[in-house]
């Protein structure tokens, strides 16, 4: 604890638990140290932010529903080795001066490659979520090969999206629906998550990013069904970088999943120019848990993506192709009719094309649907998508990524 510029330590001891008299707990030496940390709201009731294992930590978000986390640092994820955890190994906790449920957390970080030191100023409100300001330097003891800044840990099983992708009761299971960016020229980009049929990696490649985050956009209890858990509570978390972050990629790994207990989803900001052996590094950003990321005045923003049988009703359906449908909603559609001349503007990468592609409103809504066909060619093992809405040329709505795995929709 940092109090009138002291620090004094906070002693490990068993007297601080209770536990029953048969837990192997009681087996540990008053040595041991800690584990971690939480830091609980003014009622003792209930904490609001974690710090737990390696260099996790999570808040819980406005609906106080625990979901994804944070990472100070991510080292080599999803390459073809075990991957590096650096760890947070001190903690210093200092009481913040500004009135209300704040504090204010300095911490060591070290690893085999690089150690480091974090300031993080985390201020919780009530019913709004919980803003981390996070000061970051960095020492590298080795060259790294991928550098993941201010990296964001998810899970993924199936939605709307993907209901062939698990046999369950309940229509969803995910903590996080989709990635969002904000790139640095101003184009918002919203990518659905996959649980892909192997380890997948896609790049965003950008220069000065506005934001990124891992986002729970649908929020509605029908859609899950799980008074339990609650997935429909999961906070989103949104980066909001500081500084010249200069080029490189948002870079998100996908990882198969046949659970909800596996954190499959990773997003991290990954430096064009990587650290050498003996450089320094400095990163800021804020980091801020909130139900979705910060609203769009500008354009329309994907509220679903559906995936089913390709074809037509009635007539036998290709074994080949998927019928892809995504809804938009937002004030930059919410007035048009389809006698206004609203085109889809789709692109596809190599392996697949595009048939029959249209836009209309959604009859007694102010959304608006686009719906194609998607046939594959059997040549590549991955598909990617680009789409969005336009007007005369100019986009109304944000950029749609969709990535797709055609052997996921073979017929069995």
């Amino acid at each position: 604890m940092v109090e009138d510029g002291e620090a004094r330590e906070v002693l490990y001891s068993a007297d601080y638990f209770t536990m029953p008299e048969d837990s192997p707990a009681k087996a540990v030496e008053d040595f041991a140290g800690w584990a971690g940390f939480r830091v609980m709201r003014p009622d003792m009731k209930t904490d609001w932010i974690s710090f737990l294992g390696a260099s996790y930590f999570r808040t819980d978000g406005p609906d106080k529903q625990y979901g994804l986390s944070a990472r100070a640092l991510a080292v080599d994820t999803g390459l073809a080795r075990p991957e590096e955890f650096p760890r947070f190994t001190a903690f210093y906790l200092e009481e913040d001066e500004k009135p209300g449920d704040n504090i204010v957390i300095y911490a060591l970080l070290d690893s085999k490659s690089v150690a480091g030191a974090y300031r993080i100023e985390a201020q919780n409100e009530d019913g709004e979520g919980q803003v981390l300001n996070i000061r970051s330097r960095l020492y590298f003891r080795e060259a790294v090969e991928r550098l993941g800044v201010a990296p964001l840990t998810s899970m993924y099983w199936y939605s709307e999206t993907h209901r062939n992708m698990a046999f369950d009761w309940r229509p969803e299971v995910h903590d996080s629906d989709g990635l969002e960016i904000v790139t640095g020229s101003g184009e918002q980009i919203w990518r659905p998550l996959n649980n892909p049929p192997r380890v997948v990696t896609s790049s965003f490649y950008d220069e000065n990013p506005q934001g990124f985050g891992l986002i729970q956009r649908d929020r509605d209890f029908d859609h899950y069904q799980d008074d339990g858990v609650f997935y429909n509570r999961r906070a989103s978390a949104w980066v909001e970088p500081k500084g010249d972050w200069g080029k490189g990629a948002v870079q998100l790994v996908e990882l198969p999943s046949d659970d909800e207990i596996y954190d499959n989803i990773v997003a991290y900001w990954l430096p064009e120019d990587l650290p050498e052996a003996g450089e320094q590094r400095d990163f800021s950003y804020t980091l801020s848990w909130a139900e979705t990321a910060p609203p769009n005045d500008r354009l329309a923003e994907t509220t679903a993506s559906r995936i089913g049988r390709g074809g037509v009703p009635g007539q036998p359906r290709p074994g080949d192709q998927v019928k892809v449908v995504v809804d938009f909603s937002g004030p930059a559609v919410e007035m048009l009719t389809s006698d206004d001349g609203i085109e889809p503007e789709i692109s596809v990468g190599s392996g697949a094309e595009v048939i029959n592609a249209y836009a209309m409103p959604i009859v007694g809504t102010d959304d608006w649907r686009l719906t194609y066909d998607l046939k594959f060619d059997g040549t590549v093992d991955t598909v990617d998508v680009r789409a969005y809405l336009a007007d005369d040329g100019e986009p109304l709505t944000e950029t749609w990524l969709g990535q797709f795995h055609p052997d996921q929709f073979a017929p069995h």
